[in-house]
């Protein structure tokens, strides 16, 4: 175990919060930062009992946590992989530059699931497409215990991510993964998926270059981009999805501002969906939509 003492660890602390502020970091993720680094809670940080103390416990060296926010505030770097782990739902899940870190809008995905009273088959195969850090997947496993899980991943470091998180939370005999391109690993299940569920890229070219810095520099490209109108990989899922829904399989995706009209246009002149739906996410956004196999 690694510690500093109270004076100086006061000091620094000090000079951090005033760093965060002339960066235009919120405070907030300064604390969430020192709570998993130190043995110091949300309420002795913000009333500075800290002060006094002779020792504080670190969780790594103090030279690499000083290090790690100088980080933050030159490169940008998301608090999330300083940390190395996010909440989500009620899942601790483990994070890295290979993953997307999972966002609170996603979680909606599986109260639309949950609440909307589509009929819907909870057993059989159900799938998670673009599975990134196992986030999706996750949710699933702990929404229909008696169905198949699969995740999906292109990238072989994510992958073992969505693994390591399946592990973590008690599902790693729930949920299988594959590496491969969006439904190609599943060619054995076509016809037999009663829903697949997914967060693909879908930020077009003009808009990769208005996103933060902790985002573009940071996260995988591959998570984001989707080509000039954003649509490439939505397009394909639309099409290929028919082949391996069973019969009023159920099909949910998560948007950005603007695309869901279009996306469930898209879904009406395929013409094998029904029950198209857009869904808000808490802000009023038009973020999901979802439909149902003909």
């Amino acid at each position: 175990m690694f510690n500093v003492s109270g004076e100086e660890f006061s000091e620094w602390f000090t000079q951090a919060q005033q760093t965060a502020v002339a960066a235009g970091i919120e405070r907030a993720e300064l604390i969430w930062l020192l709570q998993a680094w130190t043995n110091l809670d949300r309420l002795a940080l913000q009333l500075g009992d800290y002060k006094h103390r002779e020792i504080i416990q670190l969780a790594r060296p103090w030279s690499e946590m000083k290090a790690g926010w100088q980080r933050r505030l030159t490169e940008r770097y998301p608090v999330q992989y300083l940390v190395g782990q996010v909440s989500w739902r009620n899942f601790l899940i483990n994070v890295t530059p290979a993953v997307l870190i999972p966002r609170p809008e996603t979680e909606l995905m599986i109260d639309i699931l949950q609440t909307q009273g589509y009929d819907f088959h909870t057993t059989g195969h159900w799938v998670d497409l673009g599975t990134g850090s196992g986030a999706i997947a996750l949710g699933l496993a702990d929404l229909l215990p008696q169905a198949t899980i699969h995740g999906v991943d292109q990238s072989e470091a994510a992958l073992a991510i969505a693994v390591e998180n399946a592990r973590l939370n008690q599902f790693g005999d729930r949920i299988t993964f594959y590496q491969g391109h969006w439904w190609e690993p599943l060619d054995h299940l076509q016809g037999q998926i009663a829903g697949m569920v997914s967060n693909p890229p879908y930020i077009s070219e003009a808009e990769l270059a208005q996103l933060q810095p902790e985002v573009i520099a940071h996260e995988p490209l591959s998570a984001l981009a989707g080509g000039e109108d954003g649509l490439d990989s939505v397009r394909e899922i639309i099409r290929r999805s028919p082949d391996y829904l069973q019969k009023d399989g159920f099909w949910l995706v998560e948007l950005m501002v603007g695309q869901a009209a279009i996306v469930a246009d898209l879904l009406e002149r395929q013409g094998n969906y029904h029950t198209i739906r857009i869904h808000k996410d808490l802000a009023g956004i038009e973020r999901f939509v979802s439909a149902q196999r003909g």
